[in-house]
């Protein structure tokens, strides 16, 4: 059904009676207001109507897919200063195949409302806002607003979704929290949390203290019931404190701060640090420890008996196991504070304290099930040196995660996966007792269970390695850098497909290798030229960095060898990329006059000339010209049939030899 609809779509392409060809493609509809905070701060609001199976994308969406939304104004800074990013209604999320990333978007319409701070007193101010929305095709959205500050509504006018009017800043927050809440998986975390307090239970520190601790409350209790019912108050309270110490965490960074930390790149150094420093506790290098003076005088208040004893005796576990839970809960705190959420740590807290909770309430009820437990031995540390080499690994995404915003190239993906490969091939070598640590006991054998986690580590080391080759490794999606963010982005050993010539020449001046290595021009008058020389037709390519569709193209339709030979061979490719940020030289900037605007960019300019030569704003775009810049054939978009496209190509190629 879907190659039909294709199919049919492209037959009215052809007869030219479609919007996408024939017109512009408006799927984006804007209206503006002002609230006004107080004197100096404002909320800039910004409503859109996105038409049906249209995608406006979030400010938040993966910098490596489509087209993410940016507000930016060349009055910031000198008129007013943006208070961090906007405010958003509500977003979904996919995963894109063709980018490899998930995506976050708007459906049908959207609600931002940006906080600005006055510098001076002005009652108009010019703000912009640039992003992409795709369906079949893609079409920038840029769009240049004027707001009257002297003329803003009381604060809480527009609200940010389908609830009723907000009344203050704080529902404000409130809305996009609960928002925010559904969109980032808070189960998962708690179960992440729960599955790491659950390691934790299994480290040195922590371990024998469950037969000892429940020891004491059946012993030391007048009853069976009386046991059970202390050791439940002593596991409440076990997660009373740490659900405070999220509490704590969320009340000091905020729902605001804490959604900036996921894309802020020195919050991400910072985490990749303290990772480091926990993982080289865990590997036995030295432990982070509370002064002894706390566990001391915790332990003299948890003699006075009653609820308020038990609570320091929960508190002096705390702070005895603390150089084995801490770099634990470390840990679960910073993926906790990356995902944005003001409750997510809380919620991690919650898992986390639970899972350590647990056994001590379940051996007070069941006391006969100590007998079953394992007895403290060696194990026990080699638990603790397993998830140091886990965070070691975690925290260089966090380091990625940085490189990724900042756009340096220090991390690129073959060294972030030779990276893993060595953590987890070193790991897999320490469960089979080739490596030893300083807190290791002698090791005359290994266990069938530590056997089958080497075999696992082995497996999943080796499974790495094909990834420094190109391979997509869907098992790790999202940790490692994207495909093109490396150092080659076809793979290590890749063949060119195709075969053409061009994979052999020496560049012409100009000209840079697009995709499968096809020379191609960024210019107009420079392919042109070019094409002209060389006596060959123009293949005009209307394309952007961050359209999906475009890149569904070049990846499944130009590389079919009997059309990647027409392009490497036959044509002179010119690609224009209508999203190309690059500022023009201001003698070169204007003002267009199909749109009324002013033509700032490298991309504006090629935009402009789509718009103004063959009245659409579709991409992709695709023209065949004659050395006149005539069309050859009846330009087409987006056309995931390759036989259609070879025969639509070949017929231009065709035409230009006659």
């Amino acid at each position: 059904m879907k190659k039909f609809l294709s199919t049919l779509l492209m037959t009215i392409l052809f007869i030219g009676t479609s919007s996408a060809q024939s017109g512009f493609i408006e799927p984006v509809t804007w209206e503006t207001s002002v609230e006004k905070i107080n004197e100096e701060e404002y909320y800039l609001v910004f409503e859109a109507k996105i038409e049906n199976k249209w995608h406006l994308y979030s400010q938040y969406s993966d910098e490596n897919g489509s087209g993410k939304l940016e507000i930016e104004s060349e009055q910031a800074d000198s008129l007013f200063t943006f208070e961090g990013k906007a405010l958003e209604s509500e977003t979904h999320k996919a995963y894109n195949e063709t980018f490899k990333v998930t995506e976050t978007f708007f459906d049908k319409e959207a609600v931002l409302k940006q906080k600005i701070k006055v510098l001076k007193k002005v009652n108009e101010i010019e703000v912009s806002v640039f992003g992409q929305a795709c369906k079949d095709a893609c079409v920038l959205v840029n769009e240049t607003f004027t707001f009257h500050l002297d003329q803003a509504v009381a604060l809480g006018t527009i609200a940010l979704g389908n609830e009723d009017h907000i009344n203050n800043k704080t529902e404000v927050k409130k809305a996009v929290t609960k928002k925010k809440k559904k969109n980032k998986g808070l189960l998962s975390l708690f179960i992440l949390s729960f599955i790491g307090g659950l390691a934790a239970l299994f480290t040195p520190c922590v371990f024998p203290m469950i037969p000892m601790t429940v020891s004491f409350f059946t012993k030391q209790s007048k009853t069976k019931a009386a046991g059970v019912k202390n050791a439940i108050i002593y596991g409440l309270a076990i997660i009373a404190l740490y659900v405070l110490l999220g509490v704590v965490v969320s009340a000091v960074f905020g729902a605001d701060k804490l959604n900036e930390l996921s894309t802020d790149p020195w919050f991400n150094i910072i985490f990749f640090v303290l990772l480091i420093v926990f993982a080289v506790s865990f590997l036995g290098a030295f432990e982070i420890m509370l002064p002894n003076s706390w566990a001391n005088k915790v332990d003299r208040q948890a003699d006075r008996g009653g609820v308020v004893g038990i609570f320091f005796m929960a508190l002096a576990l705390a702070i005895i196991s603390f150089s084995c839970t801490g770099p634990i809960v470390g840990s679960a705190l910073v993926a906790a504070a990356t995902t944005g959420s003001y409750v997510a740590p809380i919620i991690s807290m919650l898992g986390f304290s639970f899972a350590i909770a647990l056994p001590f309430t379940l051996f007070a009820m069941f006391p006969g099930w100590l007998n079953s437990l394992p007895k403290s031995g060696g194990w026990l540390n080699t638990v603790k040196v397993v998830l140091g080499f886990l965070e070691l690994a975690l925290a260089f995404k966090f380091l990625s995660n940085a490189d990724l915003v900042l756009d340096l190239h220090w991390l690129e993906r073959e060294t972030f996966l030779a990276i893993w490969i060595a953590v987890f091939g070193a790991l897999a070598f320490y469960l089979f007792g080739k490596i030893q640590l300083p807190h290791d006991s002698p090791l005359t054998h290994i266990s069938v269970g530590r056997l089958l986690l080497g075999l696992l580590t082995l497996t999943f080391t080796i499974y790495l390695i094909p990834g420094l080759w190109g391979a997509p490794l869907k098992l790790i999606s999202g940790f490692p850098p994207p495909q093109n963010y490396s150092e080659s982005p076809y793979g290590v050993g890749f063949t060119k497909l195709g075969g053409g010539v061009s994979s052999h020449e020496e560049l012409p001046e100009g000209a840079e290798y697009g995709p499968h290595d096809i020379i191609a021009f960024t210019d107009y008058d420079t392919g042109m030229a070019y094409a002209k020389k060389i006596g060959k037709p123009v293949f005009l390519d209307f394309t952007g960095k961050a359209c999906v569709n475009c890149r569904k193209m070049e990846e499944k339709v130009w590389s079919e060898k009997k059309i990647l030979k027409k392009l490497q061979n036959d044509i002179v490719l010119i690609s224009l990329y209508v999203d190309y940020r690059k500022a023009l030289p201001k003698s070169e900037q204007y003002v267009s006059k199909v749109t009324g605007k002013k033509v700032k960019t490298v991309g504006n300019k090629w935009s402009d000339f789509q718009m103004k030569k063959y009245k659409t704003n579709a991409q992709p775009y695709y023209v065949i010209l004659n050395n006149e810049g005539d069309n050859l054939s009846e330009p087409v978009g987006y056309t995931p049939d390759a036989d259609e496209y070879d025969v639509w190509l070949k017929s231009g190629i065709d035409n230009y030899k006659k």
